[in-house]
């Protein structure tokens, strides 16, 4: 290790660092640290709108804003050196965060149609806009922690400490900001306001760093001693950043390994995230107390960071049952304690992510007090701490695009693992080679630990994951692809005349080809068409899954296009496994392009006749963009004269009050609006900016098309007035149902943060939307279709009856009634698949 040898006696400013001087820095960090965190919520989420969901374009995105903070903390980390009063510096950061924190976030609420135009026209070019929203004040961010650094951590030999301290608290504020965005911020004042608060959160740390400078004692100055210091060592930089590219790749790996566990809701994405966080910090704060005093950092360095990598792979290889068992535990003693729901759901949560990310975060947090040690000189201290996060910060965003983009899509993901462990395992044996004290027990611990991560990388079955899926507990696993942007499975389960494929994505259910499934998504597709008052030509459907709505509209012969916008080429590779999509992924009449729906219409000025809709439920992550009163803006903007929007609506997977705000985002866009009933556990709303009239004649004559007919009689829609016994109410019904509820919309995203969803909710809301009903408003239709209809619906309302009582758990009322259904229309393919004929 090279030395520097001080020639001449210099003023140095001396202040304490004892843990009650770093209170009220740390203090200002911390809340920095949330202000941080809240933004970045913010912005992922905004990004997703800006330049689409797909993991390419989001991920490039967020790079943005961890390429904003490294630059950041090179270029203040180096001025804050050759300041007096860095303090004021800091300050000012904080100031500008403030200012510009929030121009970003009004800017990107803004910027989809310039981005798309952009793209157009300019190419890559375009991505200087995102790029300049989130990296700029991204930037200033950066350079929070090295200013506050340099300005307390002027004694050499206490800078570990004092840098894992305030580290710590950085964190610890980032652990509060990302569980505020996600269980407060949000859901109580929108994505505007929502960084405002964030903005007070930056001002608040500006006063307070201003009333800490005023407060500090003038500076001590003490002649310098002759004495040898060793230089900061650049090798710890780079090791560290390659640990940092490690770290990051975890993260990649656990976010699709760990959702089988969890939820597609945005909360347990949080708690995910805290728990990461909170390893960081915990682990920084342990080892900040001892660094200073440790003889051997090298070695502690190297343990850390092989430890890390091995308990990272050794926890997704012993993955098994007792991990469900665990969270049902914790779920039960929170629930006991008259918790919510949404507390027992976030100890499953939080039981999952401590099993799986907590202990090798831990690790990796104890890591960044010995990487300040290591490589941090006394005479820049800021531009040195600077680096450390620089450099740190880079290497992840070299591991996450890395892991996302080549590893996983081609090794898997666990093999990833194993080869990210192995990494971890290469760095230690550097580190601990490259130090001089370094005791003989601890190169042969980082050796052992090498070899056990390449053993558990080479023996842990690649489909240790896909055998941990929820439904291959009781199914046959038939398809399982590891790709960009997530996993996707495709499980056989039930048994005899039963069997039906269920498609899971990201480990949690989304469909299936079961009967249900079959005839809500033809209905999808074909009852907008056949009640169109035009001659449909052109249809999209929004979201493959199983390929099923994307097949009923190759039923219908009057399509020219018929486009499909999905996410996953995984997806569409799985489509010849379900049944009834007429292989719609190989049909050349279907136009399927990869590409996040909303992006597809903002990118693309092509007309619809029809635009359906079937995305994953409104309560999942993201999937907001789809249900929003800006999107269904959007979607008005594509149709074609009389054309049609037709939306799912699942009635179980919200509560009541959420189900009213989606009507009512859907009213707001659409002044001529109705509602069918397209499964027992589904509804359609269809919507047009011109009036929809309902002419009997015409439906029953594009009914009576041989495709199309038998179709709709394969899931028991056996006639045209089958078809309009779906109706329950127009536009006045719907108006009644959504009163005064608030819209969703891209600001108020208010869905994707509602309370968890009740036990039974469909025991609520099933039987309000079916009290909305209204005769039918057709016109041509004669009496012996207006009575085949009516009839249709009082069985199809009896059966509905008798599903509402099987949730109840009154058996004999179930069977009572389904007796009645099936006496009256005993070949029906649809109530027949219930009663198990």
């Amino acid at each position: 290790m090279s030395t520097r040898v001080a020639s001449k006696s210099s003023a140095i400013p001396v202040q304490p660092v004892a843990s009650p001087a770093l209170l009220i820095p740390a203090l200002l960090l911390f809340v920095s640290g949330a202000a941080a965190l809240v933004y970045q919520v913010l912005w992922i989420k905004q990004l997703s709108l800006v330049v689409g969901v797909e993991v390419y374009a989001i991920t490039t995105g967020i790079s943005a804003f961890f390429a904003g903070l490294a630059l950041g903390g090179l270029l203040f980390g180096r001025w804050a050196d050759r300041l007096q009063q860095p303090v004021l510096l800091y300050a000012g950061l904080e100031v500008l965060v403030a200012v510009l924190g929030v121009g970003a976030t009004f800017g990107m609420s803004l910027a989809a149609s310039p981005f798309a135009w952009l793209e157009e026209h300019v190419g890559l070019l375009a991505w200087v806009l995102p790029f300049a929203l989130v990296g700029i004040p991204a930037l200033l961010m950066g350079g929070t922690l090295p200013v506050l650094v340099r300005s307390l951590a002027s004694d050499p030999h206490q800078l570990g400490k004092a840098g894992g301290q305030l580290y710590a608290a950085n964190t610890a504020g980032a652990i509060a900001g990302t569980l505020l965005a996600a269980f407060v911020l949000i859901a109580t004042f929108g994505v505007r306001g929502s960084a405002l608060a964030a903005a007070m959160l930056n001002l608040l740390a500006a006063a307070g760093a201003l009333w800490f400078q005023r407060q500090r004692p003038a500076a001590i100055h003490a002649e310098e001693k002759h004495h040898a210091e060793k230089a900061p060592d650049r090798l710890a930089l780079w090791l560290y950043s390659i640990a940092g590219g490690v770290a990051l790749g975890y993260e990649v790996v656990w976010s699709q390994s760990i959702v089988q566990f969890m939820s597609t809701r945005t909360y347990a994405f949080a708690v995910v995230l805290a728990t990461y966080l909170t390893g960081l910090f915990l682990g920084s704060v342990f080892l900040a107390r001892r660094v200073d005093r440790l003889r051997d950092p090298w070695g502690v360095f190297g343990l850390l960071i092989a430890g890390a990598g091995l308990i990272a792979l050794l926890e997704i290889a012993l993955l098994g049952r007792w991990l469900i068992f665990a969270q049902s535990v914790a779920e039960t003693w929170v629930l006991g304690l008259g918790a919510s729901e949404l507390a027992g759901m976030s100890a499953r949560f939080a039981v999952a992510a401590l099993s799986i990310v907590f202990v090798p975060t831990l690790l990796l947090g104890a890591a960044f007090p010995l990487a300040l040690r290591l490589s941090v000189g006394r005479e820049h201290v800021g531009r040195n701490v600077g680096e450390v996060v620089a450099y740190n910060t880079l290497g992840g965003i070299i591991g996450v695009m890395l892991c996302g983009f080549v590893l996983i899509p081609l090794l898997g993901l666990v093999r990833t693992l194993g080869l990210l462990a192995i990494i971890a395992a290469a760095v230690a044996y550097l580190a601990v080679r490259k130090g001089h004290g370094v005791k003989k027990g601890r190169r042969q611990a980082v050796v052992a630990i090498g070899l056990v991560s390449v053993a558990f990388a080479v023996f842990t079955p690649v489909n240790k994951l896909a055998s941990l899926l929820p439904g291959a507990r009781n199914g046959t696993l038939t398809f399982y692809e590891e790709g960009r942007g997530g996993t996707v499975a495709v499980v056989a389960q039930g048994s005899g005349q039963k069997i039906f494929q269920r498609l899971y994505i990201q480990g949690v259910s989304n469909t299936g080809d079961a009967m249900p499934s079959l005839r809500y998504m033809r209905i999808q597709a074909l009852l907008p068409l056949l009640i169109h008052n035009g001659e449909p030509r052109s249809a999209l459907v929004i979201g493959f899954g199983t390929g099923i709505t994307a097949g009923a509209l190759t039923r219908y012969p009057g399509l020219e296009h018929r486009v499909v916008a999905e996410l996953l080429p995984s997806v569409v590779k799985a489509a010849p496994l379900f049944k009834g999509n007429f292989n719609a992924a190989a049909d050349p009449g279907v136009d399927v392009r990869l590409r996040d729906g909303r992006q597809e219409l903002l990118r693309n000025l092509q007309r619809y006749d029809l635009i359906t809709l079937e995305p994953p439920p409104p309560s999942a992550a993201g999937v907001v963009n789809l249900y929003s009163r800006d999107f269904y803006q959007l979607a008005a903007s594509r149709l074609q004269k009389q054309g049609l929007v037709a939306q799912w609506l699942p009635l179980p997977t919200q509560n009541i009050d959420d189900s009213r705000s989606l009507v009512r985002s859907f009213l707001d866009v659409f002044p001529y609006a109705n509602l069918w009933t397209s499964e027992f556990h589904e509804m359609l709303l269809v919507g047009s900016m011109e009036p929809i009239e309902l002419d009997a004649a015409k439906i029953n004559q594009r009914f009576q098309q041989d495709t199309v007919r038998g179709t709709l009689q394969d899931v028991g829609i056996g006639s045209a007035a089958a078809l309009m016994a779906t109706w329950v109410t127009d536009r006045a019904g719907l108006e009644r149902f959504a009163a005064d509820a608030r819209p969703v919309t891209d600001d108020q995203p208010r869905i994707e943060y509602a309370p968890w969803v009740r036990a039974k909710e469909i025991s609520r809301v099933l039987p309000a939307l079916l009290d909305l009903h209204v005769p039918v408003p057709l016109v041509n239709a004669d009496a012996g279709f207006v009575e085949r209809m009516n009839i249709n619906r009082q069985r199809l309302m009896q059966f509905y009856r008798a599903s509402l009582h099987a949730y109840d758990g009154d058996r004999d009322a179930w069977a009572r009634d389904i007796r009645e259904v099936m006496s009256g229309d005993s070949a029906n393919p649809y109530y027949r698949w219930f009663v198990g004929e």
